[in-house]
């Protein structure tokens, strides 16, 4: 059986490479990838990149999915910072599924309060450090790391680790099977 994927995104605005490099490795390794997002219809990442999504937010049914990774860019704190997807999330973990986040979506698995005495990274700029705070303001352990690993959580810093961050979430599910 083929393991089940689910990837979040912002509707407008999230970071191409952090969703199809992903999803291209992911489906080369036989997994099925399925798009969530806010609303149906086409969804466009920051660089025009775009997607049908799948399913929106109310129709997420996580009994036959293995895991749920958060695609972070510039929609996402706008459109995936939400009670809504943090009730997701929360209910993902408790499963036991594996949660993933890119970018700047690891300060959402933080406020939906599941990164506590967990290690993580996230995005981070010279001039903007507001994510490490959020990430210290929720008790998580941050690490300079481009993908961190703990437990059944799994985070990368940015675009340039969306391979890595792919690669280090197919070994975990193909460890499971």
């Amino acid at each position: 059986m083929s393991k089940k994927i689910l990837i979040l995104i912002a509707f407008k605005n999230f970071r191409d490479e952090e969703y199809f490099i992903p999803k291209r490795i992911f489906e080369d390794n036989g997994f099925i990838v399925k798009t969530v997002s806010t609303e149906k219809g086409t969804a466009v990442g920051a660089y025009g990149g775009e997607v049908e999504v799948d399913f929106d937010l109310r129709e997420v049914n996580l009994k036959d999915s293995d895991a749920i990774l958060l695609v972070g860019g510039g929609g996402a704190l706008k459109y995936l910072d939400s009670e809504e997807v943090y009730g997701i999330v929360r209910d993902a973990y408790r499963k036991k599924l594996l949660v993933g986040a890119i970018c700047i979506a690891p300060v959402i698995l933080a406020k939906a309060g599941i990164l506590e005495n967990k290690k993580a990274t996230v995005w981070t700029a010279s001039m903007d450090k507001s994510p490490l705070k959020m990430l210290g303001e929720s008790g998580a352990v941050y690490e300079k790391e481009d993908v961190v690993c703990d437990g059944n959580i799994v985070t990368a810093n940015g675009p340039e680790a969306a391979g890595e961050f792919a690669n280090k979430i197919t070994a975990f599910l193909k460890k499971e099977e």
